[in-house]
């Protein structure tokens, strides 16, 4: 398959690692729909080709039913769902709003399942479910503690993604958990190690030599496999 009959949707790019996957898989030849909550000119401005642009807030199922109705027809060889929140991440547990903790697990682990279940028959044959994880939902590598809730919904993203894999076993698509790096982002903050471009231009390396591989996998921007 040639790299400009490949398409991506891309979920939650109106800016940080969503906006630069949008820019890194366009430049690859990629066709890309691209979906942010409001207003997306940073998506809109991206040259030369800007990407198809839909809106979906991911924490509503009726308004995922819709975008999925909205693209009936339509099939892609990589689902990357992006969007998460690190509400409250700095506060321990014990000491947080259950609110704020109950929000971060809804937004980072339920909803990013409940829209691969949505858009699970949309994945083209040899394709991908890609779900955006990070290193810090290891549950064997968490020797630390800090920001709990955030470690917490992404341990319980990589069980559900998991979970999500083996009830679509025979389907024709494989499912990746990817872990960006600590990227310099609004969420990441300025001391992180590496810039949205290197970690998007990682990412969409390691998803292209993934196509055609089934089975549930959890990599980071190198394709470097994680412990769980």
């Amino acid at each position: 398959m040639a790299k400009q009959d490949r398409s991506a949707l891309i979920v939650g790019a109106s800016r940080g690692l969503g906006l630069g996957l949008a820019r890194a898989f366009l430049a690859r030849g990629w066709a890309v729909t691209a979906t942010a909550r409001g207003e997306a000119p940073a998506l809109a401005s991206l040259s030369p080709v800007a990407p198809e642009i839909a809106r979906v807030d991911i924490d509503d199922d009726a308004a995922v039913a819709r975008l999925r109705d909205d693209l009936a027809g339509r099939s892609f060889d990589v689902i990357f769902v992006v969007a998460g929140i690190a509400d409250g991440a700095q506060v321990p547990l014990p000491q947080g709003d259950r609110a704020a903790a109950l929000k971060v697990y809804e937004t980072n682990a339920v909803s990013p399942i409940r829209f691969a279940e949505t858009f699970a028959g949309t994945v083209a044959p040899g394709g991908l479910m890609v779900l955006m994880s990070s290193v810090l939902g290891s549950v064997s590598l968490n020797e630390g503690g800090t920001l709990e809730s955030y470690r917490a919904s992404k341990a319980a993203l990589n069980t559900l993604a998991r979970s999500f894999a083996a009830r679509h076993r025979d389907a024709p698509f494989g499912v990746v958990l990817m872990h960006p790096g600590w990227v310099r982002t609004d969420m990441g903050g300025p001391e992180a190690d590496i810039d949205v471009a290197t970690s998007a231009e990682g990412m969409t390396a390691v998803i292209e030599e993934r196509l055609g591989q089934r089975g549930c996998a959890y990599l980071d921007y190198r394709g470097e496999t994680l412990p769980w």
